[in-house]
Formats: structure tokens, sequence, C-alpha cells
């Protein structure tokens, strides 16, 4: 893998699904800084959307900037420290507005944040949206959920079958902006050419199986075409919750790439 030199396509897509009345996920991505955030928020009235909102707002500004002025000097160690900074910093955002504005009380969001780098992904997570990776046709899911669920079958007292059939889905055990310390899982992945990262709100993971979300993120269509495909399939099955997605295509760069070509991102 010395010296392959990987570009990257992004595309960002939400809905409310059909059920919800309005939108509590929020999606952004920075092709420029290679850099995509997802969040599905949660709490009363419209507080799940200030709070998925701020966090995908204050992060993406803020790990942008620093990404920026960091250059190509990018260490690992240092991009997993301005994540876990950035982080704190809507962490504690999201609380003081919460603190603020009794409306916000208890809001609070999910994460997922990734930061493509050459061949490396530092990938950031919290609460139970997803990243999978689509590889050689393979798609596996990359992170791991911060749910009541996941500690349940980790400790071997209930299966994965039996999960998927469970009325406690939703129960999240790590949130953005719910405590004063946040604990953001962070892990790096190595990226291979024609890699598809998909991230996702569990709007999408809990209304379409695993073979169908395969079969959708291998489709042979433009990028754009299959993040609405995935949406679509959601709503097909119910829509019960909001849908987001996030798409990330890597492919080798041809060394005749220009420097704003690779900068850009372009497919």
């Amino acid at each position: 893998m010395t010296g392959l030199s990987i570009s990257y396509q992004f595309c960002a897509l939400t809905d409310p699904g059909r059920v919800r009345a309005n939108n509590e996920d929020a999606v952004t991505v920075d092709p420029v800084a290679q850099l995509a955030v997802l969040a599905d928020g949660m709490g009363g009235y419209n507080a799940g959307e200030v709070a998925s909102g701020m966090a995908t707002t204050f992060i993406q500004a803020e790990l942008s900037r620093w990404i920026a002025q960091a250059g190509t000097h990018l260490k690992a160690q240092d991009l997993r420290r301005a994540i876990e900074i950035c982080v704190d910093n809507a962490n504690q955002a999201i609380l003081g507005a919460s603190e603020a504005n009794p409306q916000y009380m208890g809001m609070g969001t999910t994460l997922v944040v990734g930061v493509f780098q050459g061949t490396r992904l530092m990938l950031g997570h919290i609460g139970d949206s997803r990243c999978y990776r689509l590889r050689e046709g393979v798609l596996e899911q990359i992170t791991r959920d911060h749910s009541w669920l996941q500690e349940q079958i980790d400790a071997g007292l209930i299966t994965p079958q039996q999960a998927a059939l469970s009325s406690s889905r939703n129960l999240v055990t790590r949130a953005l902006g719910v405590e004063e310390d946040v604990l953001v899982e962070i892990n790096e992945f190595l990226v291979e050419p024609q890699d598809l990262y998909l991230m996702c709100s569990d709007g999408l993971s809990e209304m379409v199986g695993h073979k169908e979300l395969t079969d959708l993120a291998a489709a042979s269509v433009p990028l754009a075409d299959k993040a609405r495909q995935l949406i679509d399939a959601a709503n097909a099955a119910g829509g019960r919750d909001n849908i987001s997605v996030v798409l990330v295509q890597a492919a080798a760069d041809s060394p005749k790439r220009g420097f704003m070509s690779r900068l850009l991102g372009a497919a």
C-alpha cells in the first residue's frame, strides 16, 4: 500500500421517514477536509433536532479548521486527539444549551465521525448509529453499538436473533450531550481502493436487512442514486424512524490527477 494515493467521493442524504413529523437526524460532509459526520438526536419537542444539528455543525466546523491548519503533517495520534477534543467541546455546548433552555432538557444525540486521510480512516462513534464497510462484495459493520442490547449480547445473555426482536432496541448506553463526560470510541482502519463506507442512523439499519443492505450498497449506480435507493428501501419497509445515510467511496487516484482535483475529492 506504500505510495498508494486514494481519492474520496462523498454523499449525504437524510429523510424524515413515513411516521415522524420532524427529522431529528443531521448529516454533513466536507470533501476538502475529507470529513463526514452523522448524528441521530433524541429528546422531547424538537430537542433531538437541536442536539444533532449542534453536534454535526460544531464538529464539522472545528475539525475541518484543525485539519486545514495541520496540513499534510497529520499524525494519527494528533488526529485522534483532535476528534476527542472536538467531540468534548460539542458535548459541553449541547449540555450548556440544555441547561439554559428548559425545553431542551435531556436532549442528546448519537454520533459517527470519520476523517479520511490517504489510506487511513479515523472513525469515532457514540451510541447506535453505525458505519459499515463494503469490501469485495462483503458488507461489515465496523462500529459496535453502544446499546443495552449489545451489552446483553456481549455478556452472552441473549443472541443477536433475540436482540433483533427485542422492544429495547433503542436504549443506548452512550450519547453526546447527556453527561458531563462523554466517551467517544475511536478506531483506525486501513482503506483499500474501491471500499465503500456507509454511515447510517438506526432508521436504516433497523428497517433494512443485512442482505438487502449489502445488495443496495454493492449496486453499480452513482453515489447519489445509491443513497436515495437506501432511504427508499427503509421507507418501503415502513419508515418508522428518520433515515440518514452518508456514503464515502474510495478509489485509486490516477498519478495524472491535479492537486485541486485530489483536494476536492472528486470522483
